[in-house]
């Protein structure tokens, strides 16, 4: 039988650890098993094996675990494809995976493929790190019309995610955008960018295609309150400057700034920046009414201190949408003005933020949409801590923070772990080999790193095809059906 990359990974039989020798030793190492390969997987694995016990002696077995076959989470299937920082993020966890100590399990649905339970026969400690991937909700009439969307549904869309349909409803020639978040941003970019000018990213081929024949005019964005309370980053908002043939329309009498703001603007200098920008494109706007001016075919509206009300419907579709006003209340926060506006549109995407799903077999906090933990520590329904069971990244705080939040966040988690390695429930049957037999025995479609290298390799294939095709220079196509992944990972040690 053939020999996996993940089973050269394990090491060689001969060496197979057993469950009487102390975990964290050479003959029987730490057996961690991290469960989701989005950034913040991959930084508790890089942080656990760089650890200060780690350098003093510590032997520790890393498995990665994710339900897709290809790695990466979020930055794969929840950033938009034009993010100007991916291909760095990308770069980096790469780095990481590819070094050989950790190894990658992709296409495993830890719940249904493999229990908890019997994660915890294989290893000593679990780290659940799944991220957030649904909508969170927005309880207003009108939401269930058809025309409303959520965000992140789109964003799995036009990002190529497997289990989502292969076509997209763009039918709306007037659209809003719900959110002031860097998402937001993302979903009113993609929506207003000509489809053509996004060739050069790694868009699916059908993705294009739907947004090629959109025909849409105008995308409005929405936001409760100021400018200086906007939670997008100075990255992004600029980058809706860098769209082709779409112009940016602001509105003066949304440029209000109470005490709070001033205080803002003055103290932190991301808002200052932001600020700035949106001020000088206003003026800008202004100054720009030359009759020589060919205007934009697409048009794209930032609008703040608006509250969403209803959205309203005519048989059964979205055609408008109701806000109340609102104004700074001094500090920062919006309040109703009770003046209410409309504006006919037939498509409204909500991207009010991330809500996490429970993973199953631990205690979840349904209000939050988090794991119950306690720094990263999995908690019992009575609050105590669950031995060997651990959580990092936004399945343990919430959707808040940037990427770069996710180290630190990685770091509180890893170092709760070492800390209780005295405590730690020995697996009953530690040896890496273990794992790989039962996933075989259960006919389970795995990819290890050699068949995301592979498929890898052939996404970049499909790029080189398609630019010599059609004259735009495309460094990948992302394939986008899990059995086509699985087909092109199968040259390595995919278990197809």
């Amino acid at each position: 039988m053939k020999t996996s990359e993940n089973e050269k990974r394990a090491g060689s039989p001969a060496a197979k650890p057993t469950a009487e020798a102390a975990p964290g030793s050479t003959e029987r190492p730490l057996r961690v098993a991290v469960i989701g390969s989005g950034p913040a997987g991959v930084y508790a694995a890089d942080i656990l094996t760089k650890s200060e016990e780690v350098r003093n002696g510590l032997q520790v077995s890393i498995d990665l675990f994710d339900r897709y076959p290809a790695p990466y989470g979020l930055i794969r299937y929840g950033v938009a494809p034009d993010h100007p920082r991916i291909k760095g993020i990308v770069n980096a966890l790469h780095k990481v995976l590819d070094r050989g100590d950790i190894r990658f399990f992709g296409n495993v649905n830890v719940g249904t493929d493999i229990t908890l339970a019997e994660l915890k026969t294989y290893y000593d400690a679990v780290i659940f790190a799944t991220g957030a991937v649904n909508d969170a909700d927005l309880n207003i009439p009108g939401i269930e019309l058809e025309g409303s969307f959520g965000g992140a549904d789109f964003v799995s869309w036009y990002d190529g995610h497997p289990d989502v349909p292969r076509e997209w409803p763009l039918e709306a020639k007037e659209i809003a955008v719900i959110g002031n978040g860097n998402v937001a941003l993302d979903v009113a970019r993609m929506l207003s960018k000509h489809a053509d000018d996004l060739l050069v990213t790694e868009i699916p081929d059908n993705v294009y295609r739907g947004l090629k024949s959109s025909p849409v005019t105008d995308v409005h964005i929405f936001g409760r309150r100021g400018p200086a309370q906007v939670k997008f980053t100075p990255l992004e908002l600029r980058e809706l400057s860098h769209s082709k043939d779409v112009d940016i329309v602001l509105y003066p009498e949304d440029f209000v700034f109470d005490a709070a703001s001033d205080e803002a603007i003055r103290t932190n200098n991301q808002v200052r920046t932001m600020v700035n920008t949106l001020t000088n494109w206003l003026v800008e706007q202004d100054d720009d009414v030359t009759p020589a001016r060919t205007p934009a075919s697409r048009r794209l509206h930032l609008h703040f201190l608006h509250s969403p009300v209803e959205i309203t419907g005519t048989d059964g579709k979205v055609s408008g949408i109701k806000f109340e006003l609102t104004e700074l209340d001094g500090t920062g926060r919006a309040r109703g003005t009770g003046e209410m506006v409309h504006y006919p549109v037939q498509a409204v995407y909500r991207s009010v933020g991330y809500f996490g799903s429970a993973p199953g077999d631990v205690e979840f906090d349904h209000q939050r949409g988090v794991v119950l933990n306690d720094g990263g520590r999995v908690l019992a329904a009575d609050g105590t801590p669950v031995p060997g069971i651990y959580a990092t990244g936004w399945i343990k705080r919430g959707p808040v923070g940037l990427i770069g939040h996710t180290k630190g966040d990685a770091l509180e988690t890893v170092t709760y772990l070492l800390q209780d390695l005295a405590q730690l429930p020995a697996a009953a049957n530690p040896d890496p080999d273990a794992v790989v037999g039962l996933l075989a025995s259960r006919g389970i479609h795995y990819t290890g790193w050699e068949g995301w290298l592979e498929l890898d390799s052939h996404e970049r294939v499909l790029g080189a095809a398609a630019s010599a095709h059609g004259g735009v220079q495309r460094e990948r196509v992302k394939v986008v059906s899990r059995t086509d992944m699985l087909t092109a990972a199968r040259g390595a040690n995919a278990r197809v």
